[in-house]
């Protein structure tokens, strides 16, 4: 039979790669610059700070940027070189794969022109607001549609492991995208979360925790079942045992996501499912790891003196980590004291450093001299780049563990009287200061790393010629759904790629309607409380600054049920609590104190005036404090031009504002504002008030971003107070 002549696109594949390079390299600055903010709050925050820098602002650029930007494309980098080799075929569409390159540049442009603006939505990995939603939506259409076109156009019969991982990858991403991404838009650049409180914290988590598995994970374990074998030219080590992985990994990692959300007022059957699935995830994950590990058996020598396999056995130990970390972290005995600390930050580095940046590396060092027809540029300083990455992942990790080790245990220690020894949540903030310049030390490393490796692809592939159409020839396989006789049971779905998507669709979506639907339709799982009442419109509007400059990053809105947490902050959360919150603040990292009681505590209540100082100049209020100061909001007039419809949404949403509320709650607003800003000025200092006209300088406080974000700080847990018996 003639084998039939055809081409591999090679260009796609060269501008992903170049895109996973730039992007990688400017993620990990805006991270270091990150942690440069905490390590040296007093240089960064104060003499540098200005508002688009914000830490507060600049983190979710950070993640979004290494998740979506630099993992992001070099999936597609990887997918697009091993899926038209796997098939024996050209990509569908060239039109398809370049809409696809350029949409998804432009999505994270658009990351780049909002967050430091402000404009989010204040959930974990899912910031952007709802145009950037909907377009992500349609790039990912593109590449599913782009690639199930060109599986169902292959040559070959069976479909290899990989482009398992690959579909599993497409079909559960734009499940949790779409599903956690129902919002009602305000205007434009604005919008409200569909969900609230308990609902949206499950659907935010069962998102966030499986952006992890089918994002940062399934992907990679494609990439890794291809590039491993290729790397080290020996078959995957057990093909049976890929299968299992395979299988029992989207099952049972999609029910994990509550293992987020311990000691929260989620349901605990919600609670006791995620930590029975996450500690069962042990198993394939590590399956998974051993399969890639196992494959390099007998070829340890290689290992030594090839730089793309040191990288690929690196990501592989960093991947076993993790997943042996994961489920050790939803066990409620380690999670009291993990929860909310740096621990957490070590453990999504050593993924998101070890498995994904160490694999990428990895791959992008085996790729361009095959693209560009020519040696690596420089061994010895692909070799630099893997021990000085390799060390700054250790600086980096090992200083955050100590430092939540630390954090988890001080927040706990009582003195024999039964009062916290750490009274001041600021001492357990003091102590972290050395493991802040270590951490940020490690991370200096690691991004140096990567410059060096784009300065030696970039001479790789100066130094030869791209070959954008590869020559191939393949024959082709006839009848591809043919049943041979004897053949193992898998493979005939393998041969059905419509069917395999379908079937893992099904098998990803069970968990999350076992845990999600019972949550949003069985009212007993979120009761009501009488005495919890709306926000009033200046409180929306400070909640809405809040969301604005990031503190969700830094402060969390919910106590748990813990003595050392209940003795610090004052009663804990109930799930009634939050029912009118759109989104939820509860927060996933304590770099400050949590806020739930800030305005209820009547032990800790803080005046208008404190807070108005503090929100200037928090290290003059606080000693030793690390927040940035906030001095814009004192500068920057309240913007209440979208106050109606916000209120108009909100009804939408369910919340019991009375019927045309929206035509006097700007009254309203500027009656509460009025007397925050009275009392602002009424408990300044004589002092500082000398030549001073108090009454304009109320009418100008009054109509400052400032008093906003103040009132929403005082209504923080009002409505169930320490004493209450509810």
């Amino acid at each position: 039979m003639e084998a039939e002549k055809f081409s591999y696109d090679n260009k796609i594949v060269r501008n992903f790669a170049y895109a996973t390079v730039i992007w990688g390299v400017t993620g990990m600055l805006v991270g270091l610059i990150a942690a440069l903010q905490l390590a040296f709050p007093d240089f960064f925050n104060d003499y540098l700070g200005f508002k688009y820098v914000s830490f507060g602002r600049i983190r979710p650029l950070h993640t979004n940027a290494v998740i979506f930007a630099f993992v992001g494309n070099g999936i597609f980098t990887g997918v697009y070189y091993s899926l038209q080799r796997l098939l024996k075929t050209r990509m569908w569409s060239d039109k398809l794969s370049y809409v696809h390159f350029w949409g998804w540049q432009l999505i994270i442009l658009s990351a780049v022109l909002t967050l430091p603006f402000g404009i989010t939505t204040s959930k974990e990995y899912a910031e952007l607001e709802w145009p950037i939603d909907i377009a992500i939506a349609l790039m990912w259409v593109v590449w599913g549609w782009n690639m199930f076109a060109t599986i169902l156009a292959r040559r070959v019969k069976h479909l290899y492991v990989a482009i398992w991982f690959f579909i599993a990858t497409f079909v559960t991403v734009a499940m949790l995208h779409i599903f956690n991404s129902f919002e009602l838009p305000v205007s434009f650049l604005k919008s409200y979360s569909w969900y609230a409180g308990v609902q949206d914290a499950l659907v935010q988590w069962w998102y966030g925790h499986n952006a992890v598995a089918f994002f940062l994970t399934t992907p990679y374990l494609g990439l890794m079942y291809y590039f491993v074998p290729k790397a080290a030219n020996r078959p995957v080590y057990s093909y049976r045992l890929s299968i299992i992985h395979f299988w029992a990994l989207i099952f049972l990692y999609i029910w994990a996501g509550p293992h987020h959300l311990l000691y929260s007022t989620l349901p605990d059957w919600a609670q006791s499912l995620g930590v029975v699935f996450s500690v069962m995830l042990i198993a394939p994950s590590w399956g998974g790891m051993l399969n890639g590990l196992l494959t390099l058996r007998g070829v340890w020598d290689k290992v030594r003196d090839d730089v793309m396999l040191k990288f690929m056995v690196v990501a592989l130990t960093a991947y076993g980590m993790s997943t042996f970390e994961g489920p050790m972290l939803s066990l409620k005995n380690v999670n009291v004291i993990s929860h909310f600390t740096d621990w957490t930050i070590a453990h999504v580095h050593i993924g998101g450093l070890g498995w994904n940046g160490m694999f990428t590396f990895g791959m992008l060092y085996w790729l361009f001299p095959k693209l560009y027809r020519t040696e690596l540029y420089s061994k010895k300083m692909a070799n630099q780049h893997f021990w000085i990455a390799t060390l700054g992942i250790l600086l980096y990790a090992v200083p955050m563990y100590i430092a939540g080790f630390m954090q988890g245990l001080m927040w706990q220690d009582f003195n024999p009287d039964g009062t916290l020894q750490n009274a001041d949540f600021l001492k357990t903030v003091t102590q972290l200061k050395p493991y802040y310049y270590l951490r940020s030390l490690g991370g200096t490393l690691y991004l140096g790393g990567a410059i060096l490796m784009f300065y030696n692809l970039v001479k790789t592939a100066k130094s030869g010629s791209l070959l954008k159409d590869e020559a191939a020839e393949a024959i082709v396989t006839k009848d591809l759904h043919l049943h041979e006789k004897g053949e193992y049971w898998h493979k005939v779905i393998e041969r059905k790629p419509v069917q395999f998507m379908i079937l893992s669709l099904v098998v990803v979506a069970i968990g999350g309607i076992v845990e999600i639907i019972p949550t949003m339709i069985v009212e007993s799982n979120v009761p009501k409380i009488a005495s919890v009442k709306p926000y009033t419109p200046l409180e929306l509007e400070g909640r809405d600054i809040y969301i604005r400059e990031g503190c969700y990053n830094c402060h969390s809105q919910l106590v748990r049920p813990l003595r050392f947490e209940t003795a610090r902050y004052g009663e804990y959360s109930k799930s009634g609590e939050f029912v009118y919150d759109h989104p939820f603040q509860w927060g996933s990292k304590r770099t400050g104190p949590d806020l739930a009681r800030e305005g209820g505590n009547t032990k800790i209540r803080k005046s208008n005036f404190w807070h108005y100082q503090h929100l200037m100049a928090p290290k003059d209020v606080s000693p030793g404090s690390i927040m940035p100061a906030y001095t814009w909001l004192r500068d920057d007039a309240l913007d209440i031009s979208l106050l109606e419809k916000k209120i108009k949404a909100m009804q939408t949403l369910g919340v019991p504002y009375a019927k045309g509320y929206h035509l006097k709650a700007r009254a309203d607003l500027k009656k509460q504002a009025h007397v925050i800003a009275e009392d602002i000025v009424q408990t300044t200092p004589k002092q500082a008030l000398v030549g001073i006209n108090q009454k304009a300088l109320i009418q100008d406080i009054e109509q400052k971003e400032i008093v906003a974000v103040i009132a929403y700080l005082q209504r923080l847990g009002v409505d169930i107070t320490v004493t209450s018996k509810k």
